[in-house]
């Protein structure tokens, strides 16, 4: 079953039928689901699907060749005027199908094809390509200028090596820069969106099983809906043959070289180090080439840069956070205890060491869901102004003499909002509140509103002294999860 993606689906479908050509770029991390968006847009449609291979340009060639000539892409017959010969190879029923002599071939003859219909040319994994043969992006360009931008070929590329996409596809040093007509970068899904791929849990377990994720489709499509949360976290992470117990690891040893350097950087940042000097000592790197491999994390999506809110990106306070939310999970409670898991005893460490620490855990997760929850439609079109960027403050309390944190805020002219969320067990009482209440006195904005959320609801006295309050709003978890 096809979940999400309604929107980019809404696109690719509207510039479908437009039949002008389209040149559409997808990009994404690994699993996050643009093969499966690629071919649930290519259902019923005349198309060519083809994956590249890590290999030679032959290896390559043949593979393109053969989806060029498959049955199935409805392309087999020889296009309308043209008498077949060697660069237009057929194949007898039964026999494997031929190779074109080259890739200029080949290209020549998806020319003739779209000249007249509707026709997608879906290439995945596109870097592959690029590597085993580097001049195909040239000659993608010269087709696009010379006879596609007046055809009906929908062109589609993707990749899942985001700085290639962005650089070598997308980049203003591309050959094929300026030629695209739209791009999707695919992200995570959000909570709202990853709990129609969790049947039958409740709004709280949705939200554990989308922060262990990540949000990631793929790991989602991975959850046994007849088991409990902890049985589906069992299976996952701590057990030898889970499909996650050795998932980041593998991946950093796609994309990265010297993996084992971005490992310690990445355990030391989800054991609690932000700051590019404690997570240099922490590793025994040298400043610099710290800062280099986190700008490679960051490309990948792996890790990010944040500022206080109110501050630029040449803040001096600038912390690094771990982006990918299964990432933080498998190397503050995966890594660490390999050899337990290894042993057979990963049941045992997670119920007893892992699972009383998921609150904690949860506490950035509900802080993202929140600022999701902001950007539903129906909430954003009823906050007090509008919210073009929600963030996380801190800083010093001059008054205090401490350090202050802000888990949201947003800023609009004269006017500041901000958010505390809790995700504890126990219902939030009026000093949570006091507290938001204080830290906003730091800012000067004239206009002023509060939120609090609670994954446990709220007291009494909370209602009492603050219900009837127009600037502060109390929002349970049970009220988000309302959202759909």
């Amino acid at each position: 079953m096809f979940v999400g993606r309604s929107r980019e689906l809404q696109k690719l479908e509207e510039a479908y039928r437009k039949e002008s050509f389209e040149f559409a770029v997808f990009y994404g991390r690994r699993r996050i689901g643009k093969t499966t968006l690629i071919q649930e847009f290519l259902k019923d449609k005349s198309a060519v699907y083809y994956m590249a291979v890590e290999g030679t340009a032959q290896d390559n060639l043949a593979g393109l060749s053969k989806a060029v000539m498959a049955p199935a892409a409805m392309l087999t017959e020889t296009p309308a005027g043209e008498n077949p010969s060697s660069s237009a190879p057929h194949p007898l029923p039964g026999a494997p199908a031929p190779v074109f002599r080259d890739f200029a071939a080949l290209l020549d003859y998806i020319d003739r094809l779209c000249d007249t219909r509707r026709i997608i040319l879906a290439i995945d994994e596109y870097p592959y390509l690029a590597a085993s043969y580097p001049a195909i992006s040239s000659m993608l360009q010269s087709h696009i200028d010379q006879c596609w931008k007046d055809s009906k070929l929908f062109l589609i590329l993707c990749g899942s090596s985001m700085s290639f996409m962005e650089n070598q596809v997308l980049g203003y040093k591309s050959p094929l820069y300026g030629r695209r007509t739209s791009q999707f970068k695919l992200r995570p899904f959000t909570y709202f969106e990853s709990k129609a791929m969790l049947p039958g849990f409740s709004g709280e377990e949705q939200a554990i099983l989308y922060g262990i994720t990540g949000g990631v489709p793929e790991y989602l499509s991975r959850i046994d809906t007849g088991l409990s949360v902890d049985d589906n976290i069992v299976r996952l992470f701590f057990d030898e043959s889970g499909r996650l117990f050795e998932e980041p690891s593998n991946l950093l040893k796609q994309e990265l070289r010297e993996p084992a350097t971005y490992q310690s950087i990445i355990t030391a940042i989800a054991g609690g180090a932000s700051r590019l000097n404690e997570i240099a000592t922490r590793t025994g790197l040298e400043t610099s080439g710290c800062s280099s491999q986190l700008n490679s994390l960051i490309s990948i999506g792996i890790v990010r840069k944040e500022t206080p809110f109110t501050e630029g990106a040449g803040s001096r306070r600038t912390l690094y956070r771990l982006a990918d939310n299964m990432f933080l999970f498998w190397y503050r409670f995966v890594r660490p205890n390999l050899s337990i898991i290894a042993s057979g005893m990963g049941e045992a460490l997670y119920y007893m060491a892992v699972k009383p620490q998921l609150n904690d855990f949860m506490g950035s997760i509900f802080e993202e869901i929140c600022r999701q929850y902001l950007f539903l439609p129906e909430v954003h079109a009823a906050l007090p102004f509008f919210f073009g960027d929600v963030g996380r403050w801190w800083g010093p309390n001059p008054v205090k003499k401490c350090q202050e944190e802000i888990d949201l805020m947003a800023v609009q002219n004269h006017s500041a909002w901000f958010g505390e969320c809790k995700w504890r067990s126990g219902q939030v009482g009026t000093d949570t509140v006091e507290t938001l209440l204080e830290r906003g006195e730091l800012f000067s904005y004239p206009d002023k509103w509060y939120a609090v959320f609670s994954r446990s609801g709220f007291q009494d006295a909370v209602y009492e002294h603050y219900g009837s309050d127009p600037r502060i709003r109390l929002i349970s978890f049970e009220e988000i999860d309302l959202e759909k």
